[in-house]
């Protein structure tokens, strides 16, 4: 017995060093941690169960008989975060470039459909070269494997991928049909094709960096929703993400204890300026409205012109989708609608409230956004508020202009409660631009048609550009000051926590993509 356990021992001991001291401490002269060095840090202390530590690849081809490894250049298992069971696969770049073989996909398969029968997150921790080249088409339908089961997983089980390394190829594929990606500065990037074959076939000169690091995802293309300057702190941010979502699509979001007080807020009163054309931070208004810091944005650097994250209100989670007048005034547009609907998506299957601020001018004018599908891209965000079955309040601070007041969770499209501020303007466009329309003629056959222009452009104003017009019909609820914005959702919010919706049966929808 005494043998047996030595043995067990030894085993355990050659898993945990994967490639050897020596190729671990090659990692740290980079700047990243080892693979079991983040599952430390990500996980709570001694709660990692590893599953599959054993394992060796299969091949044969190459020499590879005599080169293998216990783990296979994964570390597989399940933990606990803040007491909350996750699945996670973390792959370790100092065996074999930590390539995908057969037995690597197989162990990341296995945890994922363990995730999806326990109803628990998925996390990976991706850092990989690629496909292992020596098992040829073996490995690439190890990556199809996995593919498949994110697509199983996706709205049952919060799914998360870390990028902490390179990951290019169809390595890439993973990560992109999980819910949340996360990058290193400096030390992570995604591409389908590296510099080299860029190089090649376009004969442009790039970096990995230029080419598919966080800074370009996580402002340019948008694959990447967070961006952190460092393992340690994206490791932090994972663990803080996973605190707003519920554990899968069958559970509420985990709430924190709070007592209702004086739920006023003063600040709220003088954020809107008084012309209508200066821009503000819609970001004050949130953070004077939800639970004191607790809002966390998401894409904050990629479609400014549109903030989404989660928040607590009274601490409840919730989701928040708030147009930003200080960027591109608000306006919708080809990113914005994409990042906006993206997130209303992920809300509703994982039944978290939306709450949506609303100061928007309406879609951006342009070649650009016409040759782009502005057409299409606008309808996503309009299906996902559409399509969303929990509770949802929009409270217009300002503007809400043509098409895109429908667009942004208005009544007719499903919206529970809406609100709005007395500074609110609820119209077809612009007082300004509605007057050189309506009354052209009038204006043409003036004396002074500045001045007739001015007098009509007021008349149309005193008309529409007011939240009344809109709470006669019953597309407002209520017209509220801005300082009881807070009372009022929180109430709302508890008014509308067992709502219920049955959508028309159906296989699914067929969203403009």
């Amino acid at each position: 017995m005494s043998d047996k356990r030595e043995k067990l021992s030894s085993k355990r001991n050659e898993s945990f060093l994967g490639g050897g001291e020596k190729r671990i401490e090659s990692q740290h002269t980079k700047g990243k941690l080892t693979a079991r060095e983040r599952i430390d840090l990500l996980l709570d202390e001694n709660s990692f169960h590893e599953i599959g530590s054993f394992v060796t690849h299969r091949s044969s081809d190459f020499g590879m008989q005599n080169q293998k490894m216990l783990g296979d250049g994964v570390v597989t298992g399940y933990g606990k975060i803040e007491g909350r069971l996750v699945y996670l696969f973390s792959q370790d770049f100092t065996v074999f470039g930590g390539s995908l073989s057969e037995t690597h996909a197989e162990k990341i398969c296995k945890i994922m459909e363990m995730a999806l029968k326990n109803g628990a997150p998925v996390i990976g921790l991706n850092d990989s070269g690629g496909a292992r080249i020596q098992e040829g088409v073996v490995s690439l339908g190890g990556y199809a494997d996995i593919f498949y089961r994110n697509v199983q997983a996706s709205g049952v089980i919060p799914q998360i991928s870390a990028i902490m390394g390179p990951c290019a190829g169809g390595a890439v594929y993973s990560p992109a049909l999980t819910d949340f990606i996360s990058m290193v500065e400096n030390t992570s990037y995604m591409f389908v094709t590296g510099p080299n074959v860029v190089k090649t076939v376009t004969n442009e000169d790039v970096s990995s960096e230029d080419l598919g690091g966080a800074s370009v995802h996580g402002t340019k293309s948008g694959v990447a929703h967070f961006t952190e300057p460092n393992e340690v702190l994206a490791l932090k941010n994972i663990r803080k993400l996973l605190s707003y979502m519920p554990q899968n699509c069958e559970e509420m979001a985990p709430s924190i204890p709070y007592e209702i007080a004086n739920e006023s807020r003063e600040k709220l009163m003088n954020i809107v300026p008084e012309n209508p054309n200066q821009p503000y931070d819609i970001k004050e208004v949130i953070e004077n409205v939800v639970d004191d810091q607790s809002f966390f944005e998401v894409h904050k650097n990629y479609a400014e012109n549109i903030v989404v994250g989660f928040a607590r209100l009274a601490g409840r989670s919730i989701g928040i989708v708030a147009n930003q007048p200080a960027n591109l005034a608000g306006v919708l547009d080809v990113h914005s609608s994409q990042k906006g609907a993206r997130f209303v998506r992920f809300c509703d299957a994982f039944n978290i409230p939306l709450l949506v601020f609303e100061d928007v001018p309406g879609f951006l004018p342009g070649t650009d956004q016409e040759w782009n599908a502005i057409i299409t891209n606008g309808a996503k965000l309009l299906y996902a508020f559409s399509e969303a079955t929990v509770p949802r309040i929009t409270v217009i601070t300002r503007k809400a202009y043509g098409g895109a007041y429908d667009v942004m969770n208005s009544k007719h499209i499903g919206a529970d409660m809406n609100f709005a501020w007395p500074t609110a303007e609820i119209a077809v466009m612009g007082a300004k631009g509605a007057a050189e329309i309506i009354f052209k003629k009038d204006i043409k056959e003036s004396s002074d048609p500045a001045l007739a222009w001015q007098e009509k452009e007021k008349e149309y104003s005193d008309i529409f550009a007011n939240p009344y017009r809109a709470a006669e019909r019953g597309f407002v609820d209520e017209v509220i000051f801005p300082e009881e914005t807070r009372e009022r959702l929180i109430s709302a919010f508890e008014m509308l926590e067992n709502k219920v919706v049955n959508n028309p049966r159906k296989k699914h929808g067929n969203i403009p993509l």
